[in-house]
């Protein structure tokens, strides 16, 4: 495992995150187990652990939290902050308000008096980055919270943040947390360069593109009854992953072409695909988000992978940098994609 500052910050992180995002009822209801995965992780040197609010409903920062418990200081934890938790107007986004009443229940489930980075979500473009900045510098100051980031923010609206931040004399985004994977590349086209210039961490998530970059995926074939894609049968995101669809042609052409090019290199494409993402200097950590323990040891088998000048040419004339084939991992839409604001009135 290597160590790696937060950005300019003075905050020493593993480079690689454990992501809770698939404990309790998203994912692995056993809290017995959820806890082992947490106690393991440490125990092979990860000392980032990664939740969010909405994982859940609460639940995984609930599971944390008791995980944690004694030993809270042996970790660099990070929540988000910003989707809905709720019916209620005011129940989600990033408004003074909402933030904080959240950060208290957050603190709450996590058993915790402080949380060392702190994240929006998503941006809110319903408010003013102005007041959200704010209310977290407040915090800040309050030693509720230690650091602020960002997660799958475009580039523009990272720039704007520091530029606010700085001309109102506001804590600073620390972090961006984008989704990374050789089959999502299109933060190489500016979100990593601006994150070099504001000296920013990077966390990337999804690194195996939503699963389908485990190996579990073969052209012309369905997906075994426990992939992801059998689970979302017959919907929106099953039709994005099942290569029986027509429209998946290309898509799981190169994914048996990557298959390929990591036997020939005698790894693993779930290996070659987690040590893709580490070899781009700009990156501080790679989140792993495993369901159960044994998925976990898997990612761990292939931490120390360095893939050569070589392996990692031959996989951009596959994917070509900057290039995304993956449009179940973009993140998400922004509000100036939909329709309404894309055809006169």
């Amino acid at each position: 495992m290597e160590y790696r500052n937060l950005g300019r910050t003075g905050l020493k992180v593993s480079n690689f995150c454990l992501g809770t995002g698939a404990f309790g009822s998203w994912g692995n209801t056993n809290e017995e187990e959820c806890i082992q995965i947490v106690d393991t992780a440490i125990g092979n040197g990860i000392n980032f652990i990664d939740t969010a609010d909405v994982y859940a409903a609460g639940g995984s920062e609930e599971i944390v939290g008791k995980a944690l418990k004694g030993r809270r200081n042996e970790v660099v934890l990070a929540t988000k902050v910003g989707m809905p938790m709720g019916k209620g107007l005011n129940q989600s986004g990033s408004s003074r308000l909402w933030i904080r009443q959240e950060v208290e229940n957050s603190l709450r489930r996590l058993q915790t008096d402080h949380i060392d980075l702190y994240q929006l979500h998503r941006p809110d473009p319903q408010t003013d980055i102005e007041e959200t900045l704010g209310v977290l510098t407040d915090l800040v100051q309050e030693g509720k919270i230690r650091y602020i980031g960002s997660s799958t923010f475009q580039a523009w609206q990272i720039a704007e943040a520091q530029g606010v931040s700085e001309r109102r004399n506001l804590a600073r985004f620390s972090s961006e947390q984008p989704p990374y994977s050789i089959l999502n590349r299109s933060i190489e086209l500016d979100v990593l360069e601006v994150a070099r210039k504001y000296g920013m961490g990077v966390l990337v998530w999804s690194p195996l593109s939503g699963g389908l970059l485990t190996g579990k995926y073969s052209k012309g074939q369905a997906a075994s009854s426990d992939s992801r894609a059998a689970r979302f049968q017959g919907t929106f995101l099953g039709s994005i992953v099942d290569p029986t669809r027509e429209e998946n042609r290309v898509k799981f052409e190169i994914i048996n072409q990557l298959q390929g090019l990591a036997a020939e290199a005698g790894i693993t494409l779930p290996h070659m695909a987690v040590a893709f993402t580490q070899a781009h200097p700009s990156i501080t950590s790679t989140i792993i988000g495993p369901r159960t323990l044994e998925q976990l040891q898997g990612s761990l088998a292939g931490v120390d992978i360095k893939l050569s000048s070589d392996l990692l040419d031959a996989i951009d004339t596959i994917v070509a940098p900057g290039k995304t084939l993956d449009d179940l991992e973009r993140g998400w839409i922004p509000d100036w994609m939909d329709v309404s604001s894309r055809r006169r009135a």
